[in-house]
């Protein structure tokens, strides 16, 4: 069964494809321009720096639901060796097998296709076993740091967590910029808060995933009218799930990366940041999310730092 004439009606009003180019393979991050990161650096006031990754670990939010998207397995390969002989300086290193979106990351727009394409129109045949994502792999992201708002959409509704079948819509995070004073702009990075990860936080990693809060099929629309260079939020499938349409599975990641060319976070923790934005009274900061330029990645880790 195809995908709806509702899905390729959106598609067809948030269509990027030839915008930046025949050749560009980076998207809405070209919307990351010299001017909009010295706006963004002009955000800091006090220079508190507030992490948004969740810690790399063995048991981590990763329950099976993806297969082949395995938690970290750390291994240490030396422990104090001395490689230059007896009394020599020692040395200890390890090693790490993981799925590059296990934890906190950002997908490559080459993580999902639709229709036999990815995107700015390419075939998705090019992502292969051997050469990986011959177009779009992570290691294309230009540097990702920009200007970040976070609509807190879980604190404007005067909510801890919103509740598992809560599609956030477009109203939401109008609702969200109208609580926290702050409006988007062009190059912005977009941080969407559910509170989910809370769930994650308190040990339940299944009901963290399922049924989870997150983003609408409305919602590609309202950032491509803003011109929005990223999109992350704190849960593990970054749209509503199960899915608000019956049958039709993760049709905001096709809307996103393969038709805007917008990269998406997931699993990102904005406990902290919500608080700290909240006692500051504002929802603008510096945002530093570099992704590990894994060459043909479709995904990547990445530790964001929010700088207030």
């Amino acid at each position: 069964m195809g995908l709806p004439a509702e899905f390729h009606d959106i598609a067809k009003r948030v269509n990027n494809w030839g915008r930046w180019g025949a050749d560009d393979e980076a998207g809405t991050l070209n919307l990351i321009t010299d001017e909009v990161v010295r706006a963004a650096v002009a955000e800091v006031r006090t220079g508190r720096r507030i992490p948004l990754a969740l810690p790399l670990k063995e048991d981590g939010v990763q329950a099976g639901l993806i297969p082949g998207r395995i938690n970290p397995l750390h291994t240490m390969v030396q422990i104090n060796q001395e490689l230059f002989g007896p009394g020599t300086v020692a040395c200890s290193d390890d090693a790490v097998t993981m799925g590059l979106q296990a934890g906190t990351h950002w997908d490559a727009l080459t993580h999902v296709s639709h229709s036999g394409k990815i995107y700015n129109g390419r075939p998705a045949a090019t992502v292969t076993a051997h050469g990986r994502a011959q177009f779009s792999g992570i290691d294309k992201a230009a540097p990702i740091l920009s200007r970040g708002v976070l609509l807190d959409v879980a604190r404007a509704k005067g909510l801890d967590r919103l509740p598992g079948g809560h599609a956030v819509t477009p109203e939401d995070l109008a609702q969200a910029e109208e609580f926290g004073r702050v409006s988007v702009r062009a190059g912005d990075i977009v941080l969407v808060r559910t509170g989910q990860i809370q769930v994650y936080l308190a040990g339940d990693k299944h009901g963290y995933g399922f049924p989870s809060p997150g983003l609408s099929v409305r919602t590609p629309e309202w950032f491509h009218a803003r011109d929005v260079a990223a999109v992350a939020n704190d849960t593990l499938t970054f749209e509503i799930f199960p899915p608000e349409i019956d049958g039709l599975w993760l049709p905001v990641h096709a809307l996103d990366l393969v038709e805007m060319g917008m990269h998406q976070g997931q699993n990102w923790n904005l406990e902290s940041l919500s608080t700290a934005c909240a006692e500051a009274g504002r929802y603008g900061f510096l945002l530093s999310a570099m992704p590990e330029p894994f060459v043909g990645g479709t995904g990547t880790p990445v530790a964001p730092v929010a700088v207030l």
